[in-house]
């Protein structure tokens, strides 16, 4: 069998947030490698994807074995400074629900973590939360 395509699982993750996000209120999904210049009073989330250790799981031989890729998706919600968490937090549940215990197209999602307020947001100039959650697809050999 193929090995897991990464770039597929990526999309799989990112496009599950964009769809969402797009939905009234919309709000901009930024992602790796893209650049965005943000606006101080609009809310927009950051969707990272990292990919960590790979693991080679079997039960007494080759027949049942699998291959995992496991990952971190950390989103990170902006919203305006100085006005309250009130929308952070719905931005954050909106996402925490997009992703808790389910599974789509073969990748598994662990609960979510957060959202969780950020000491120094970073750009400057923003409130942040963030939204963490582990993912695990396999590939059976």
């Amino acid at each position: 069998m193929a090995a897991v395509d990464l770039n597929t699982v990526r999309s799989t993750i990112e496009g599950r947030l964009a769809t969402e996000l797009a939905l009234s209120p919309a709000i901009p999904v930024i992602f790796h490698n893209q650049p965005y210049t943000p606006t101080p009073s609009n809310s927009w989330v950051q969707c990272l994807v990292s990919f960590g250790n790979n693991n080679y799981l079997t039960m007494g031989g080759t027949s049942g074995s699998s291959n995992s890729v496991i990952g971190v998706v950390v989103i990170n919600v902006f919203t305006a400074k100085g006005v309250g968490p009130g929308a952070n937090l719905t931005i954050g549940k909106r996402v925490r629900d997009l992703y808790n215990r389910i599974l789509v197209s073969g990748v598994h999602f662990d609960p979510p973590t957060g959202p969780e307020v950020v000491a120094n947001p970073s750009p400057e100039g923003f409130f942040q939360t963030q939204v963490r959650l582990t993912f695990e697809t396999f590939e059976d050999l």
